[in-house]
């Protein structure tokens, strides 16, 4: 076992000396980021960003990040966050770039084409999950943006992708427009801090959590005493996390 055990570890070593630079791309409902990291989650360059465009198709939106990361490169690898249901590399729904025309769209083709590297295409909400979790017990990650976005972990493994943010409330309202930021512009931050105080509580009960981190802009406005097992988490996970999605953190002991 021991053998075993040493090979793995010499396997993994090798396959993080093989990828050492890793092209992150936080694809958000205002804004389209991106940096190099290492494959522990380090920045090795600065963050470049630039604001998204409304209603953006696939072809417009793939030509705007080969400029934006121009200046980043060289880089092994790529991993992309994305704001809404991806599976299997393509894009299933974009609330906030318009559903329709991104519908089944090979986002992670598309950008391999377009920058010359492999690439991996995950929910935004998943990578940055995958930067800040501890990697014990159930996790859950939730992002406060234009929308809500969210991910779950089981002793630090990814599962299956959600989107709570669907869940109906009222006829015309669910947990995206219930604590989203038009919600907030509209209703004022006391009164949208008493729905993510609501949105904690329920949580609780239906996810069973052992921990919840809130992230993605919003986050900063969150101003409410927190349970000792729910954190507020920096938006830069939305880049660092990109590290894990090809190279898997070690686990704590």
């Amino acid at each position: 076992m021991a053998r075993k055990d040493s090979g793995t570890r010499r396997a993994t070593k090798h396959r993080r000396a093989a990828i050492a630079r890793i092209l992150t791309i936080d694809i958000g409902g205002s804004g389209l980021k991106a940096a190099v990291v290492d494959p522990r989650g380090k920045l090795l360059t600065q963050r470049h960003r630039i604001k998204t465009p409304r209603k953006c198709p696939p072809a417009k939106l793939v030509k705007l990040l080969g400029r934006l990361v121009v200046p980043l490169a060289p880089y092994d690898r790529i991993s992309i966050g994305f704001p809404g249901y991806v599976r299997d590399g393509k894009v299933y729904s974009a609330p906030n770039l318009g559903t329709k025309l991104w519908a089944v769209f090979p986002l992670a083709e598309a950008i391999e084409k377009e920058l010359g590297r492999p690439a991996r295409l995950n929910n935004d909400a998943d990578v940055q999950g995958l930067g800040v979790i501890s990697g014990r017990g159930l996790e859950l990650v939730c992002t406060l943006g234009t929308g809500l976005g969210s991910a779950w972990f089981a002793d630090g493994k990814l599962q299956p992708h959600m989107d709570l943010a669907h869940f109906a409330l009222h006829k015309k309202d669910d947990l995206d427009n219930y604590v989203g930021n038009k919600a907030r512009k509209k209703i004022g931050h006391k009164h949208w801090n008493r729905r993510v105080k609501r949105l904690t509580e329920m949580l609780a009960v239906v996810m069973n959590y052992d921990r919840l981190y809130f992230g993605g802009g919003n986050s900063r406005h969150v101003d409410f005493p927190l349970p000792a097992n729910v954190s507020l988490v920096s938006n830069e996970a939305g880049i660092e996390g990109g590290a894990f999605v090809w190279c898997p953190r070690r686990k704590k002991r």
